[in-house]
């Protein structure tokens, strides 16, 4: 497999669509829609690549993956607003 660009879009077996974040002769970052940021060695991953590379790198957000739990402040801040309510 070639270095990417970054931006390229993917569609993994596995890990389904994701976009190029990084990519080098040792590794690929894809950051991927449901499953977050995963990290290959270039020269054996295996993913079908969608489309073309576009002229300038997406900022993607992060969607999916895993999220940070709230604190136990914003959930005492959540359950004094419902009980206002």
């Amino acid at each position: 497999m070639q270095v990417l660009e970054e931006g390229q879009a993917v569609r993994h077996d596995v890990y389904g669509m994701g976009v190029v974040t990084e990519s080098n002769s040792e590794r690929t970052s894809i950051d991927f829609d449901d499953h977050g940021l995963k990290k290959f060695v270039t020269s054996i991953w295996i993913a079908e690549l969608i489309g073309e590379a576009p002229e300038k790198p997406l900022k993607r957000s992060r969607r999916g993956g895993r999220r940070k739990k709230a604190g136990a402040a914003a959930a005492a801040a959540v359950a004094a607003a419902a009980a206002k309510a």
